[in-house]
């Protein structure tokens, strides 16, 4: 089955950058689009950026100019770059992932990792 490992999350103080990273344990010729989303207590997950299988990149995030979405498909790896962090975005970070027909078009989800902001 398909698993992803989310990593990089910690304790960041305002203004400073943080760098997700996901680990696929199947090629990413088995994706066509991943996603990353977070949620904070309390609050539904919200999507915060996407990538296609072509590489076509989508922030759904009012805050988009501070996140960039990149995959590395050598290493099956896809990351979240996050500048200029602020307080409100304290969230657990998941990774998501939407599998080809090989994989029966099934949808994947990571555990998660916390990224907390301090002031």
């Amino acid at each position: 089955q398909v698993q992803l490992v989310e990593s990089g999350g910690g304790l960041v103080q305002a203004g400073g950058s943080l760098r997700l990273s996901c680990a696929l344990s199947v090629s990413m010729l088995s994706i066509y689009e991943m996603g990353w989303y977070r949620q904070a207590p309390g609050k539904q997950r919200e999507l915060v950026a996407s990538i296609t299988d072509y590489g076509k990149t989508s922030y759904e995030d009012s805050a988009k100019d501070r996140f960039t979405i990149s995959r590395d498909n050598g290493k099956n790896t896809l990351y979240l770059q996050i500048d200029n962090l602020n307080p409100e975005d304290t969230a657990v970070y998941y990774c998501n992932a939407k599998g080809t027909r090989s994989l029966r078009s099934d949808e994947f989800w990571g555990q998660g990792t916390q990224v907390t902001v301090s002031s």
